[in-house]
């Protein structure tokens, strides 16, 4: 049940709008909850900037705050509230010092007139279509018993609703003062968390609409709060034509028959040191000459390495990079949650149009899970890249420089359409590579080993290894002709 964009509202946090499938839908009751800190009263200030900035008259009543010191906070993280009008009902500092005694009514029945003048006069007087109230649970206090407190509310968001008003309305949710009322009477719930995962939001209701389920990743810093939305594969996909990439070494295309397919993953699996980035950055290569763009994303190695690297094997990637064929991002894979590391990767394929995409590697991404599991996230990643038509290269290192042969520490091998591996020889007491091609899924591919080795001239590729046996043990030998 989707709505059209045109017909929503915007929450003014651009990952919250996709979960939403465009936004809020208008003149509806929506309530924000969560713990102290975890973002509820950013995401009310966005949702009236975001307001203001199309000319809409919005009101944020408050009633713990101070309108100065909100003004203030959202200066701090970019928020323009210029144009936003503000109810401050939060007690005064005079209120302490003085005594109020009530002998014959309670504090409620004296104190919610006053209030709910002001409310009324304010909103029939600017006609707002975006109210924020914060925090609701505040009215608790204003009522006599719960079943005024519900009527009272139930009255107060229909009175906003029945004037074209869209409203977003926070609670305060503890075990002496659960909200269980407050989300029966919401068309919407938007849950805030922060466990040991990080971040979190969720869509516990929408009313009207369908939406994104799950736990989205969220972050709240100097720019505001920023929402990652859990990347839907199947929400995704372009038509595209399977063809052949080549690597640009003639012996390598051969081992793979031709190349790699657009649309599939490929694995470049072997021990540290054995040259898996720099075989990608060698495809990388041969797209920039075909004025393709890729991406590598490094979660181990500084950019700056990568690029000298290179150099000193003829792949210029900083020529690459100054022409925009070649980006090289540095992750920091313990501060990027998977989701936000799937919007990275998103907008490089989305808007700048990414053709192969790196990512250096499986065991670094694995650090960003922070306990979740790395099998189901990678599976997301990879086949949501396939669906758009990406030639996904992901680095895949193995424990052991020699002895039993294993393409992964991982069980994430059936993701890999391509396996290329590159293996630790003993030859003669020296210390040699070798590159072979353990599965190809589209095509054929040469079964025979070849020698592997980076020069100053670049990458070369032997002819077949076909007088040794015993070569994926590490340690082969010839055989006797």
């Amino acid at each position: 049940m989707k709505t059209s964009i045109r017909d929503r509202l915007s929450t003014g946090v651009v990952g919250l709008d996709e979960i939403l499938y465009g936004g809020l839908l208008p003149g509806r009751a929506y309530l924000v909850r969560g713990g102290p800190g975890t973002g509820k009263t950013t995401l009310g200030l966005h949702f009236l900037a975001a307001g203001a900035r199309r000319g809409e008259q919005v009101l944020f009543i408050s009633l713990e705050e101070d309108e100065t010191r909100l003004r203030t906070d959202a200066a701090h993280i970019g928020l323009d509230l210029t144009h936003v009008n503000f109810l401050d009902l939060s007690p005064e500092s005079g209120y302490f010092a003085e005594v109020q005694a009530y002998d014959i009514f309670t504090p409620a029945e004296v104190e919610r007139e006053p209030i709910t003048n002001r409310i009324t006069e304010a909103v029939e007087r600017l006609a707002p279509t975006r109210v924020f109230l914060d925090p609701l649970t505040q009215f608790r206090y204003l009522a006599t018993d719960v079943f005024q407190f519900r009527k009272q509310v139930l009255s107060f968001l229909r009175f906003l609703t029945e004037r074209n008003a869209t409203v977003l309305f926070t609670s305060e949710n503890s075990a002496i003062t659960p909200d269980d009322d407050l989300q029966f009477m919401a068309d919407g719930i938007i849950d805030l968390a922060f466990d040991q995962y990080g971040r979190n939001l969720t869509i516990a209701k929408l009313r009207g609409s369908d939406f994104i389920s799950g736990s989205h990743s969220m972050k709240l810093d100097d720019s505001g709060m920023a929402v990652f939305p859990i990347l839907a594969p199947q929400r995704h996909r372009v038509a595209f034509n399977p063809e052949r990439i080549r690597s640009g070494l003639p012996e390598l295309d051969k081992l793979l028959h031709g190349g790699l397919e657009r649309g599939t993953v490929t694995f470049l699996s072997g021990p540290t040191g054995a040259g898996k980035t720099t075989l990608g950055l060698q495809f990388m290569k041969e797209g920039a000459l075909r004025g393709e763009r890729s991406v590598l994303f490094t979660l181990e190695e500084d950019v700056d390495i990568i690029l000298q690297r290179g150099e000193t094997i003829q792949i210029d990637a900083r020529a690459m990079t100054a022409q925009g064929t070649l980006v090289i991002e540095k992750i920091e894979p313990l501060q990027f949650t998977p989701d936000e590391f799937a919007q990275r990767v998103r907008q490089e394929v989305e808007q700048k149009h990414a053709r192969i995409v790196m990512i250096d590697s499986v065991s670094g991404y694995r650090l960003s899970m922070r306990g979740r599991d790395l099998v189901s996230q990678l599976h997301a990643l990879t086949k949501y890249l396939q669906n758009m038509g990406v030639a996904v290269l992901l680095t895949v290192e193995t424990a052991q420089l020699t002895g039993d042969f294993r393409v992964t520490e991982q069980e994430i091998s059936y993701l890999a359409d391509n396996i290329i591996f590159l293996r630790y020889l003993e030859i003669d007491g020296e210390l040699r590579k070798a590159i072979g091609v353990l599965k190809k899924r589209l095509s054929d591919f040469e079964k025979t080993l070849r020698e592997f080795a980076i020069t100053s001239d670049g990458i070369r590729i032997g002819p077949p290894l076909t007088d040794l046996r015993g070569i994926l043990t590490g340690t082969p030998s010839w055989i006797d002709k």
